[in-house]
C-alpha cells in the first residue's frame, strides 16, 4: 500500500514523507483549494454566461463586453485545467509567525477574499524562486511538489536557515531536508515530444532573468542546457502579466523560434502559464515565399547577402524608380494647356509622407500632380477669359467641351448627387469650383485620364513588384551593379542566377525588405470592403437572432446564446477570406523574443527589427553554438544591426546535459572556439557516452526502446533512418532547442570540419538528457 492521503499519493520508499507532522498543514490547504476552485469555476461560468447572454451593444461597450469575455474564458481555463496541483511549492518564513505562503499558476483567494495562492508572478511569489542558503530572504524553507494526475508523488523541502537544517520536522516547520533540490531530482525524467512544465522548478539564476523589465534589449547568454528557451517563454509570460504596453491591444508578443520542431516543441508552454495570445514563428513565416525556399548551397553567397548593405542595396533598387522626371511636359486639356515643369515633378515626388512604400506611395504624388496642374489650369483660364462668366472652347479644334465632360461622367464620375446633369447644368457651386466654370471635379477626372500624363507617371514612377524587384537584382547584371556598387566583378557573378530559380533562404530577408519598401496598394482596399462586408453580414445575423429570440418563450434558451459574440464571430468567420497570417505576423509588436539568436545574419535581423519598432527584445542564444562563427561579443554584433541599451544576463550553469556527455562534448567546440562559453553541469553520474559502430545503430535503437517503455530519442547522421513515434531522425542543425533522453550520433566526423562541423557534433551531444552513443564507421 502506498502511503496516500487525500491530495499526497507517495510511493512505499516515501512512506516518512507521509508523516502527518511534515503533511498535515498542506493537507488542510489542499482541502481549501479545492473548495475555492469549486467556488469559483460555479462563480465564472455564470458570470461568463450573463455576460454572453447581454447585449453586445456597440462602440465602446462591445469592446468592453469582449474583453470581459477573453479575460473570464481565459481564467476558467486556466482553473479547470489543474485541481490542486495548481499549487507549484510553498514557502515557510523564518518568524516566530511561521507563516506559510503557497505559489501557484494564477492568483486564488478564498471566500472571505484571504489569498490561498499568489501567482508565481506577483512580488509576494519572487522569494520562492529567488532565496538561497546565502540569501533566505526572510524564508526558513521552501517545499517544492511533483504532481501527477492531480495527487503529490513527491516533495522537496530546501533547508534556507540553519535552524531548520539543525531541527528538521522537530523544529516546528514542518519540513524534512533533502540534499537533492526537486529541480536536479526531476531532470532525470523522460522526455517526451513536447517540452516539460518546469515552472515548480525554476531556479534563482533564471527566475532573476525572467522578472528583469522590458526596456531595451536582454540577451540571455547560455550554454546547451541551462534553460535558456525556459527563461525566453516564461519571460513572455511574466512581462504579459506585468507591463500592461505589451498587450495585444499595443502590439502584443513575437516568439521567433529555429525551426518548426522547435514550434511544435514549445506549442504547450505559453497556453500553459495562460498566455494564448503571443505569435510564434520562424523567419520564413514572416514572407510567403519562405514556405518553399531551399537551403543556400553557396556559403560565399550566403554571406553577400545576409549583409545590412545588401538590405540597402533592395532600398537603392526601390529608388531607381523614384526618380522625377528631368524634363517637362506639357499637358493638354479641352480648356487649356499646362506646363507641368521639373520643379512641378520634384514637387510631387516628395510630396507622400516618409516612410511610405513606393506603390503606396503614388496616390499622394497623383494628387499632388492634379493639385499643381488645376491651379496652373486657373491660372491659365484666368489670362485667356475675355468675357467673365464665359466657358473657354479651348485650343484643341473642333472639341465641344461639354463632349469631354460628358465623356468623362461617362467613364466613371460619380454624379448620383445631382450636381450635375452632363450638359453644364446643375448645382451653380459645384459648377463654380474650377476655372472658368470647368468643374474641379471633371478637371481632375480629365486630367488624371490623360494619356500622355499617365504615360510619364507610369514610366518616373512605375507599379514595383517585390519579388521582381529582388529578382532582377540577380538577373540584371548593370541593375546590381547600380545599386550595390561596392560588390567586386566576382561577388556580382555569384549572385547572379536566372530568373525563375527557386529562392533560397537567404534570399527571404531581401524579399522581406523588398515588401516593405514597395507596399501593396490593394491591402487597404481589399481591407475595407472585406470589414464592410463582414459588417453587413454582423448586421444582417443580428436581425435574424433579434426575431430568434423574440419568438422564443424561454428568455433562457438557446436562441439567447445566438447574442453571443463568440458565436457572432464564427458565423460571421465564413466571410473571413482574407490571409491574414503574414498580415499578423507584419507587426509592429511591442516585445520580440528571438530564440537560438546567434544564427541570425545581420539581414535577418532586420526582418526582426522592422517588426518591433520599440527596440524591446529579449534574444536568447550561445555564441558557441553558431554555426558560421561568431566572434565579436553580443553588444557589438547587435549594436551593429541597430540596437542599443544592450544587457547581457549569463547563465552558467548546465541543468540539462549530464557531467559525463558534457566532457565529451567540451572538447569538440573548444577544437575550433577556444574560448565558447561551456557551462558547467549540476548532474553528475549518471551512463558513460558509450562508442560503438554505424552497423549497430538498428541494435541500440532497438535495446533502448526496450529497455525503456517512456522517453524519446533522436538519430543524427542517418538521413534514411525513419522516424518512428518515439525515435525522431533529424539533421544538426533542426536539433536545436530541443532534448531527448537518448542521442545517436552516426559517424560524427561526417557532419564537417571547421566552425560548422564543430558547432553541429556539440549541439547534437548536448541534446541528450541521460546517454548518448557516438557510432564511426567500420575502420575498412
Amino acid at each position: 500500500m502506498h502511503p496516500t492521503t487525500s491530495v499526497f499519493d507517495l510511493p512505499e520508499h516515501l512512506a516518512a514523507k507521509a508523516d502527518p507532522r511534515l503533511v498535515e498543514h498542506d493537507e488542510q490547504h489542499f482541502a481549501a483549494l479545492s473548495g475555492s476552485l469549486e467556488q469559483n469555476v460555479t462563480s465564472l461560468t455564470a458570470r461568463l454566461d450573463a455576460v454572453r447572454r447581454s447585449p453586445a451593444g456597440s462602440g465602446q461597450t462591445a469592446v468592453e463586453r469582449d474583453a470581459e469575455i477573453h479575460r473570464l474564458v481565459a481564467r476558467l481555463r486556466g482553473l479547470r485545467r489543474y485541481g490542486p496541483d495548481l499549487c507549484l511549492g510553498r514557502t515557510v518564513s523564518d518568524d516566530a509567525a511561521d507563516h506559510h505562503v503557497y505559489v501557484g499558476r494564477q492568483g486564488l483567494v478564498d471566500a472571505a477574499g484571504d489569498p490561498l495562492l499568489v501567482d508565481w508572478r506577483s512580488p509576494a511569489a519572487e522569494a520562492f524562486f529567488a532565496a538561497t542558503p546565502a540569501h533566505p530572504m526572510s524564508l526558513a524553507s521552501r517545499r517544492r511538489y511533483r504532481w501527477h494526475l492531480g495527487r503529490v508523488r513527491d516533495y522537496w523541502d530546501e533547508p534556507l536557515t540553519a535552524a531548520v537544517v539543525d531541527g528538521a520536522a522537530e523544529d516546528g516547520h514542518g519540513t524534512l531536508p533533502d540534499a537533492r533540490s526537486a529541480f536536479v531530482a526531476s531532470l532525470g525524467g523522460s522526455r517526451t515530444g513536447r517540452m516539460r512544465d518546469v515552472l515548480g522548478t525554476i531556479q534563482g539564476d533564471q527566475d532573476a532573468i525572467i522578472r528583469a523589465g522590458s526596456r531595451g534589449t536582454l540577451v540571455v547568454d547560455g550554454g546547451p542546457g541551462t534553460g535558456k528557451t525556459v527563461v525566453a517563454l516564461h519571460r513572455c509570460a511574466y512581462l504579459l502579466y506585468t507591463d500592461p504596453s505589451l498587450g495585444h491591444r499595443r502590439g502584443g508578443m513575437l516568439v521567433v523560434g529555429p525551426h518548426e520542431p522547435y514550434l511544435d516543441y514549445v506549442a504547450d508552454v505559453l497556453p500553459d502559464l495562460g498566455e494564448d495570445g503571443v505569435l510564434t514563428c520562424t523567419l520564413a513565416d514572416l514572407v510567403p515565399e519562405g514556405a518553399d525556399a531551399v537551403p543556400e548551397a553557396s556559403p560565399e553567397v550566403a554571406r553577400l547577402k545576409g549583409t545590412t548593405r545588401m538590405v540597402e542595396a533592395v532600398d537603392a533598387a526601390v529608388r531607381f524608380f523614384e526618380q522625377p522626371p528631368a524634363e517637362g511636359l506639357l499637358v493638354q486639356t479641352a480648356w487649356a494647356e499646362v506646363w507641368l515643369s521639373p520643379g512641378d515633378w520634384t514637387r510631387a515626388f516628395g510630396s507622400p509622407d516618409p516612410g511610405t512604400p513606393h506603390d503606396e506611395a503614388l496616390d499622394s504624388i497623383w494628387e499632388e500632380i492634379l493639385d499643381i496642374l488645376v491651379g496652373k489650369h486657373q491660372d491659365e483660364v484666368a489670362r485667356d477669359d475675355d468675357v467673365e462668366g464665359s466657358h473657354r472652347l479651348g485650343r484643341l479644334d473642333g472639341v465641344d467641351e461639354f463632349d469631354v465632360v460628358d465623356d468623362v461622367v461617362d467613364d466613371g464620375l460619380d454624379v448620383d448627387d445631382g450636381r450635375y446633369d452632363g450638359r453644364g447644368h446643375g448645382d451653380s457651386s459645384w459648377t463654380d469650383d474650377g476655372a472658368g466654370g470647368v468643374p474641379t471635379e471633371v478637371l481632375r477626372a480629365a486630367l488624371r485620364r490623360d494619356p500622355e500624363l499617365v504615360a510619364a507617371v507610369e514610366r518616373a514612377w512605375p507599379m514595383l513588384d517585390a519579388t521582381e524587384v529582388v529578382t532582377d537584382l540577380w538577373s540584371v547584371p548593370a541593375y546590381l551593379r547600380l545599386c550595390a556598387p561596392w560588390l567586386s566583378p566576382d561577388e556580382r557573378e555569384a549572385l547572379r542566377r536566372p530568373a525563375g530559380s527557386p529562392w533560397t533562404d537567404a534570399d527571404l530577408p531581401l524579399l522581406d525588405a523588398a515588401r516593405h519598401r514597395v507596399g501593396d496598394p490593394t491591402v487597404a482596399a481589399r481591407r475595407l470592403r472585406h470589414d464592410a462586408t463582414v459588417a453587413s453580414e454582423r448586421e444582417y445575423r443580428s436581425h435574424v437572432v433579434d426575431s430568434l429570440v423574440e419568438a422564443d418563450d424561454d428568455p433562457e434558451g438557446t436562441s439567447v446564446m445566438l447574442r453571443s459574440s463568440d458565436l457572432a464571430d464564427a458565423l460571421a468567420g465564413a466571410f473571413d477570406t482574407i490571409d491574414r497570417r503574414h498580415d499578423a505576423l507584419a507587426g509592429p509588436f511591442a516585445h520580440v523574443v528571438v530564440d537560438e539568436a546567434q544564427e541570425l545574419t545581420d539581414a535577418e535581423w532586420q526582418m526582426v527589427l522592422r517588426r518591433c519598432p520599440s527596440r524591446s527584445l529579449t534574444v536568447v542564444g550561445d555564441r558557441a553554438q553558431a554555426r558560421r562563427g561568431f566572434r565579436e561579443p553580443w553588444e557589438e554584433r547587435l549594436k551593429r544591426v541597430g540596437l542599443d541599451e544592450i544587457t547581457v544576463a549569463p547563465l552558467t550553469y548546465s541543468y540539462r546535459t549530464p557531467a559525463a556527455i558534457m566532457a565529451e562534448a567540451e572538447p569538440v567546440v573548444r577544437a575550433e572556439i577556444p574560448d565558447a562559453n561551456v557551462p558547467v553541469s549540476v548532474r553528475r553520474g549518471g551512463p558513460p557516452v558509450l562508442h560503438g559502430r554505424v552497423a549497430d545503430l538498428p541494435a541500440v535503437v532497438d535495446r533502448w526502446l526496450d529497455e525503456h517503455p517512456d522517453g524519446t530519442a533522436c538519430v543524427v547522421g542517418a538521413p534514411d533512418f525513419v522516424t518512428t513515434e518515439r525515435v525522431r531522425s533529424l539533421p544538426p542543425e533542426l536539433t536545436k532547442g530541443l532534448e531527448f533522453d537518448l542521442v545517436v550520433l552516426v559517424d560524427p566526423a561526417a557532419l564537417g570540419t571547421g566552425v560548422q562541423g564543430a558547432v553541429d557534433r556539440y549541439v547534437t551531444m548536448t541534446r541528450a538528457t541521460e546517454k548518448l552513443v557516438l557510432l564511426t564507421p567500420d575502420p575498412t
